[in-house]
C-alpha cells in the first residue's frame, strides 16, 4: 500500500502555531515573573501550547505527522537562535549603541542554554508524542483527557529533568533547582487540564473537518525515520 503524503490545512496550522510558540517561548524565557514568592520564566506563558497542539496533532494524525512537526520546530528554533547569535556578533550601528546590551540580552542565548533547550524540547516532545499515541492504542481511542494529561506529564517531566540541570546545574542550590523543576511541571500540567475543554472541542471539530483518526498500529518510533509520513 503507497501513503498518501499529502497534508491538510489544518494540520498545516497547526504546525504552524506549534513551531511559533516554541520559538516565541524561548524568547519569553528571558524575562523572569514572580508571584508571592514564586518565580517562573515567561516562557510558562506559551510553551504549555506547544504540547496541547502535540496531543492534537498526535490524536488526530498520529505519530508519524507529530514526528514530522517536532523537528520542523526543532530546525526552525535552531535557525532563529543562529540567525540571532549572527546579529550579535556583527558590528552595531554608532547611533544604535545604546540598545545593543537590550538586544543582546534577548537573542544572546548562552550556548550552554541553547543547547539545553535544544535537547529538553526533543526528548520532552517524542516522550508526549509517544506516550500519546500508545495510549490511544491501549484505551481504543476512549479517554482523551487522560491520556492527553498524563503525556503531558511525562513529556513535561522528561523536559524538566533535561533542561534544569544542564542549563543551571551549578549554578543554584539543589534544592532550588528541584523546587523550580517541580514548579514548572506543575504549572504547565495545570495550564493543560484548564485548556482540556477547548483543547476537547478542537480535536472533536479537527477530526470532523478531517474525517481522519489514525492510530498508530504499524510503525517504528524511530524519532529519526522522518520519512516515514
Amino acid at each position: 500500500m503507497i501513503r498518501q503524503r499529502n497534508v491538510s490545512v489544518s494540520f498545516m496550522l497547526m504546525g504552524i502555531l506549534f513551531c511559533t510558540c516554541l520559538i516565541t517561548s524561548n524568547l519569553l524565557e528571558t524575562k523572569i515573573l514572580q508571584f508571592g514568592t514564586f518565580t517562573m520564566t515567561a516562557g510558562v506563558l506559551c510553551f504549555p501550547i506547544s504540547y496541547i497542539l502535540n496531543d492534537c496533532i498526535c490524536e488526530v494524525w498520529g505519530f508519524r505527522k507529530t514526528r514530522l512537526i517536532i523537528w520542523t520546530a526543532f530546525l526552525m528554533n535552531f535557525l532563529v537562535v543562529a540567525l540571532g547569535q549572527l546579529a550579535v556578533m556583527l558590528p552595531a550601528a554608532d547611533y544604535w549603541k545604546e540598545s545593543e546590551p537590550h538586544f543582546n540580552f534577548v537573542f544572546g542565548l548562552a550556548p550552554r542554554i541553547a543547547a539545553s533547550s535544544f535537547l529538553a524540547f526533543l526528548v520532552g516532545s517524542f516522550v508526549n508524542a509517544y506516550v500519546m499515541s500508545r495510549m490511544k492504542v491501549s484505551q481504543q481511542g476512549r479517554h482523551f483527557s487522560v491520556r492527553a494529561i498524563a503525556s503531558t506529564l511525562w513529556g513535561e517531566g522528561a523536559d524538566s529533568l533535561i533542561f534544569f540541570p544542564l542549563a543551571f546545574g551549578g549554578m543554584m542550590p539543589v534544592p532550588e533547582l528541584l523546587k523550580l523543576m517541580l514548579l514548572q511541571v506543575i504549572t504547565k500540567t495545570a495550564y493543560e487540564v484548564l485548556m482540556l475543554p477547548l483543547t476537547i472541542r478542537v480535536v472533536r471539530a479537527v477530526k470532523q473537518v478531517e474525517q481522519t483518526d489514525t492510530y498508530d498500529t504499524d510503525l517504528t518510533y524511530n524519532p529519526l525515520h522522518v520519512s516515514d509520513i
